[in-house]
């Protein structure tokens, strides 16, 4: 089985990260996992093809959003809050901030 990339923190950059969370797909799945606890990938956004979550998953992945583990054929996913709130203050809560306080 193949390794799963995760950039050390200190080799986050803010812009595969903004390009990332950019996706509607991929920021909603951001929210979803901002409560901190680690989630199965298949119970978040169920209403998306998983060939395309696995495309989502590994662009959140490369870019420093999230970290992937996997147990047995599972995956299981967090979000790299200490890492993005350490390396970029604040962006988090800007950009995760509820959808009608971003729309208004």
């Amino acid at each position: 089985m193949e390794d799963l990339h995760h950039p050390d923190a200190s080799d986050i950059r803010l812009v595969d990260v903004l390009a990332a969370l950019g996706h509607p797909v991929r920021l909603e799945a951001a929210r979803t996992l901002a409560s901190g606890e680690e989630r199965f990938c298949g119970e978040i956004l169920r209403d998306v093809p998983k060939s395309s979550m696995t495309h989502h998953w590994r662009i959140l992945r490369e870019s420093g959003v999230i970290r992937q583990r996997r147990d047995g054929r599972k995956f299981f996913l967090t979000l790299r809050r200490d890492d993005l709130d350490s390396r970029f203050p604040g962006l988090l809560d800007l950009v995760l901030a509820d959808r009608e306080a971003a729309s208004s």
